[in-house]
């Protein structure tokens, strides 16, 4: 058996989907590449990482590490103490297992692990998701060989010189959606030739999103709407009343995207990094509510760098009440305007952003 059959190899990231989702992505092809290749995953304890990556079929270790909070909290008080132990123990990790790549996609436990691997002169990549990075990737810049990014003008936070250009890393199971709408439509039991509105809040949910929907029920109803509505764990046992409702199934959380795409005539969605760019190889038009919960307001930059190329509808969560009957009537009622922005955001996708990193993740293995 050659070595490049038996690489050892890191990923680590977690917190949100927008994290995980994207290092699975990568494993994925790394192990179709070097089927005999080891894997092993290192995200936080008790996040959504710990059970979605056993799902994928990928070894777990968990680091008792969380962000700092923005006011004064016992948690807080407790971040020294969880990041010496995440560095200890990531310490321990990679001594261990030894690997021969260390890949990270942001979020709180991939910051002590790239650290303690480039401490040891182990060759490290960063995969940042979004148009304004986060604080563990920009503290890790300096440190690591690569940074593969989604968008242009990061060489503001991160060396020019180790800036690769791919796009994000979306499943790919969604790059043949167009042949699974019939298929999808009776997955989930749909009425065919009726309008399907697919709502997405994030992994975790989104609380706005999920109170406008509310709201709004009677109103999509006199449009005619079936709603697939994907309203988060957080939110589930609140919402879940609205499944006896006629035409809207609830969902804490959505297995099969590739179905829930390939069901959806128009998709409302937070502006995740992830979300926007499944939703530009999906190529269905699509309102974006950016939260402005993030830092940096990146939500909105990451839309509006859509909404800017006509591909996609912007309504900000404070002009929801004023908006969103008007906004979305006017979609319903305009095909072309829905046939463009799909065309338009398709024409946005990187389709093969998992493939490149992989290849520059291959250029370290090799070096």
């Amino acid at each position: 058996m050659g070595k490049e059959q038996s690489y050892k190899i890191i990923l680590s990231g977690g917190g949100t989907g927008g994290h995980i989702y994207p290092a699975i992505a990568i494993a994925n092809e790394l192990k179709r590449r070097y089927s005999n290749a080891k894997f092993l995953f290192v995200g936080a304890k008790h996040r959504m990482e710990m059970e979605k990556v056993p799902q994928a079929g990928y070894e777990i270790k968990g680091l008792w590490i969380s962000g700092i909070q923005r006011k004064l909290t016992l948690k807080n008080l407790m971040f020294p103490f969880k990041l010496l132990s995440s560095l200890w123990v990531a310490r321990h990790i990679v001594k261990d297992f030894k690997p021969d790549v260390v890949i990270g996609t942001g979020g709180f436990a991939s910051g002590p692990l790239l650290y303690m691997a480039s401490f040891r002169k182990i060759p490290c990549l960063i995969q940042e998701q979004n148009s304004f990075p986060g604080i563990t990737n920009k503290l890790l810049a300096k440190r690591v060989q690569k940074i593969c990014v989604a968008y242009n003008g990061l060489e503001r936070f991160f060396p020019k010189d180790k800036i690769i250009i791919t796009g994000n890393p979306v499943r790919q199971d969604l790059l043949e959606i167009e042949a699974k709408t019939v298929e999808a439509k009776n997955f989930f039991k749909l009425k065919h030739g009726k309008y399907t509105l697919l709502v997405l809040g994030g992994s975790l949910g989104a609380k706005r999103i999920n109170e406008l929907i509310e709201h709004e029920l009677d109103f999509l109803d006199t449009q005619n709407i079936q709603i697939i509505w994907q309203c988060g764990k957080l939110y589930y046992p609140q919402y879940k009343i609205y499944n006896n409702t006629n035409g809207v199934q609830v969902y804490e959380f959505l297995n099969h995207m590739d179905l829930a795409y390939a069901a959806a005539d128009i998709i409302i969605s937070r502006a995740g990094a992830s979300s926007v760019s499944e939703l530009c190889i999906v190529g269905k038009p699509v309102v974006f509510i950016p939260s402005p919960n993030v830092a940096e307001d990146h939500q909105t930059k990451n839309a509006m760098s859509i909404v800017n190329e006509n591909a996609a509808m912007l309504i900000k969560e404070e002009d929801l009440e004023v908006d969103f009957k008007n906004k979305l009537s006017q979609l319903l009622n305009a095909p072309d305007k829905q046939k463009q922005l799909g065309e338009n955001i398709r024409k946005m996708a990187y389709v093969n952003a998992t493939s490149q990193i992989v290849d520059e993740v291959e250029k370290l293995l090799k070096a």
